[in-house]
């Protein structure tokens, strides 16, 4: 099993501000989604959609951009995900809530602030 890593909540904040900022660029529709929260649970590291941009982006779409916004933080943080990057984004709807990112990784990752 690989040691668990540390990652500050502020460079993982960051990394995923710019993730988003970077998939903008190819999923339009999107454009008013701003990292101003993230979900840390057990099944999903993600931030939440405004409903205004829900409104008019199908599945696929959500899915697409998801995916995106995974890619670009395993990128930023290959200590933290190793050969487990997270190979797609992911969608998680509960409660009327939405919320995107990455599956949680098997190990345990802590956020320091």
């Amino acid at each position: 099993m690989a040691k668990p890593v540390s990652i500050s909540l502020h460079q993982f904040t960051a990394s995923v501000q710019a993730a988003v900022k970077a998939a903008l660029k190819d999923h339009p529709k999107f454009q008013g989604a701003e990292v101003n929260a993230l979900a840390l649970g057990y099944l999903i590291r993600g931030f939440p959609v405004p409903d205004g941009i829900l409104s008019r982006v199908s599945l696929a779409e959500t899915q697409a951009f998801a995916s995106d916004v995974a890619a670009q933080i395993g990128q930023a943080h290959p200590e933290a995900f190793g050969a487990a990057r997270p190979a797609g984004g992911a969608v998680l709807s509960l409660g009327g809530h939405v919320i995107l990112g990455i599956p949680a990784p098997p190990e345990i990752v802590e956020f320091r602030a």
